[in-house]
């Protein structure tokens, strides 16, 4: 998904004549902690709520605060994942969204974005969530995928998180899957060496390995 698909038509943009108050008062109203500031369809940068909260005069308008913008934005082909990295580096509510000219052509809040990620990861679907411990050199998707569909069953959502410190060879694979009942799946995995860390669903697992794991399995109602 773009971020031109991703714009929300109800945040509006500020103009440099506009006021810090209005713009405070904006924010407010549409719950952002961020607005974009645009002149003639030019994007200028984007006000933020604390910084305008020190300006000492209300009427002053936005135009002699601009040095104080962030000159943050995101291109309209720009995939959602770059939008994410780009809000948790900078910690954002908002992000513009501008054509390869520089034309302002909406806003995206981070509540629509986050929103959508998790429809990617398939979050909201009912079925069970799986936690893969594995070595980097031995992941395979295509290889986990056909073990998994054995069982007839699908992954609608994944995500891969590399090793971490103190753990080189370690990752972890974490996958949403369309079933709840994932005893044959846990099995299978098993069987062919993968080490299941983790398992959330609502209906019971009977894993021939359940001891080892150690109650890793764990199960919440959806």
């Amino acid at each position: 998904m773009l971020a031109s698909e991703l714009i929300d038509p109800m945040i509006p943009a500020l103009k440099p004549v506009d006021t810090v108050g209005q713009a405070l008062d904006w924010m407010q109203e549409h719950r952002v902690g961020q607005l974009a500031v645009v002149d003639q369809g030019e994007y200028k940068g984007l006000v933020n709520e604390d910084m305008l909260m020190d300006v000492p005069d209300d009427e002053r308008p936005l135009s002699e605060v601009m040095r104080m913008f962030e000159h943050i934005f995101v291109h309209d082909k720009q995939h959602l994942y770059e939008l994410l990295t780009l809000i948790l580096e900078h910690r954002m509510q908002v992000l513009a969204v501008v054509s390869e000219g520089h034309e302002f052509l909406g806003t995206v809040s981070t509540s629509e974005l986050l929103k959508q990620f998790a429809q990617l990861l398939g979050v909201q679907e009912a079925g069970a969530i799986l936690v893969l411990s594995i070595n980097e050199r031995d992941y395979s998707m295509a290889e986990i995928s056909r073990l998994i569909e054995s069982n007839n069953i699908r992954i609608i959502g994944s995500h891969f998180s590399g090793a971490t410190y103190g753990t080189p060879d370690r990752s972890h694979l974490t996958l949403k899957l369309n079933r709840k009942d994932i005893t044959a799946v846990v099995a299978t995995l098993e069987r062919f060496g993968y080490t299941v860390e983790a398992a959330f669903a609502n209906t019971p697992i009977e894993s021939i390995d359940q001891e080892r794991l150690d109650l890793l399995l764990r199960y919440l109602d959806t």
